[in-house]
């Protein structure tokens, strides 16, 4: 929400609104002063010395002066001192401070503006000078008004954005619970192979989406996906497709046909999420994702990668791989064809499919990770999913250091053990 704030006019102060307070120790001064400025419609206060003029000040009829014209010279406190102790008891209320003197050496003129006079009228005073002085000062209280009514203005508006932005806050976070919420459970043992995943947000809620669900027996699908951006139109598509790749209510998840039957394979689930996507959304929206269907006896892997980033596989005896030929996003082009990949997996390797965002995390000096980086991460160590993600959070955190992450980033991995029938009939 932007605030717009129109041009205002400047508030007009009648004269008869205006309270001017003389203070001169001079009762023919005072009389004369009065009389001249009652004529002019302006309403007048009087005192005949400073610590009087403080007095009134400080009560509620004081409150309402708008312009003091003090004498220089008078008895106790003088009109620099005075108007030091005037600016100090008003503060921020505002008030236009003119001195009567008839010194007019620069020095004098000094002494005066440091104490916190406005003006200064030359005495004897010509009437024509002091009507012009005023004059002035009531142009400066207008200005003021005008200043203090825009800052209120600016003060609300303000307010009312902070009340804003902590509702949107608050929601931003129960969002964040909810997206959380569409995600399976972080940990999971399927036959003999465990799985681990990772959802790291750079906002309160982002475009990322992991996870698995069953295929058949034999074999358990693994996903991930990143919508274009990370915001809350990204957030609320995600949240869409953690519905259709569920497999919480049975024949609702897009990997199967609506009417029953056996799961559809990677590159046709692929295609049918394109239809949708083109058929339904009308915004530039897309996003780019890898299905994997694992066997979970054999290793056998069969994928299809639609414009994401290509899988990575640690061998338990031979160092790690990037495999997949790539592919279009889904939800960009009509009839963009995806293909299947396939690869086998033995005991002890591990499979990752990630986000881009932990290819490109860059470190203060704007260098990415990139894939060779990440690869080196996979490698080290434990291959533990767990353990591996761990693993790879930290990595990620030093090599960002200071710069922090600029994008959501997620992953999920599977460490393969062949199942048993037994296993597979558990899990």
């Amino acid at each position: 929400m932007a605030a717009h704030l129109d041009p205002l006019p400047a508030p007009t102060i009648k004269a008869q609104e205006i309270c001017v307070l003389i203070v001169d120790d001079s009762a023919a001064q005072r009389q004369l002063l009065s009389a001249v400025l009652t004529r002019w419609g302006l309403r007048v206060m009087t005192a005949a010395t400073a610590e009087e003029a403080l007095m009134l000040c400080d009560s509620d009829a004081g409150s309402q002066i708008r312009i003091v014209i003090s004498d220089w010279q008078m008895p106790g406190m003088d009109g620099p001192e005075f108007c030091r102790a005037f600016r100090s008891l008003r503060g921020d209320n505002f008030a236009y401070f003119i001195l009567l003197t008839s010194r007019t050496d620069i020095g004098a003129k000094t002494l005066g503006l440091e104490a916190g006079a406005d003006d200064f009228v030359t005495r004897p005073v010509d009437m024509s000078e002091l009507r012009a002085r005023i004059k002035t000062g009531r142009r400066i209280l207008h200005m003021n008004e005008v200043l203090v009514h825009r800052n209120h203005e600016v003060q609300t508006t303000l307010a009312e954005l902070q009340s804003l932005q902590e509702a949107t806050n608050r929601d931003l976070a129960e969002a964040r619970n909810l997206q959380r919420a569409f995600l399976p459970p972080r940990r999971h043992r399927a036959g003999g192979s465990d799985i681990s995943l990772r959802l790291l947000t750079c906002e309160q809620i982002g475009g990322d989406l992991v996870g698995y669900f069953r295929v058949s027996d034999d074999e358990i699908a693994l996903y991930s996906i990143d919508v274009s951006g990370h915001g809350i139109a990204s957030a609320l598509l995600t949240g869409r497709l953690a519905e259709q790749f569920s497999d919480r209510i049975p024949g609702r998840n897009i990997a199967f046909p609506a009417c029953g039957g056996d799961a559809l394979s990677p590159e046709k689930v692929m295609e049918r999420l394109n239809d949708d996507m083109l058929r339904e959304f009308t915004s530039d929206i897309y996003f780019t994702a890898v299905l994997a269907y694992v066997n979970l006896s054999t290793g056998a892997v069969r994928f299809c990668q639609a414009g994401h980033p290509h899988p990575i596989v640690c061998r338990a005896n031979d160092g790690v791989e990037r495999i997949g030929q790539g592919g279009p996003p889904v939800g960009l082009l009509p009839d963009a064809q995806f293909e299947v990949a396939t690869t086998h997996l033995s005991e002890g390797d591990v499979l990752l499919a990630y986000s881009d965002g932990l290819t490109e995390c860059m470190n203060t000096w704007g260098d990415m990770l990139e894939e060779e980086g990440l690869m080196n991460l996979v490698a080290q160590g434990d291959t533990d999913p767990e353990s591996a993600a761990d693993r790879i959070e930290i990595g990620l955190a030093e090599h960002t250091g200071i710069q922090g992450f600029e994008d959501d980033i997620s992953m999920i991995l599977l460490r393969f053990a062949p199942a048993v029938p037994a296993q597979i009939r558990a899990a």
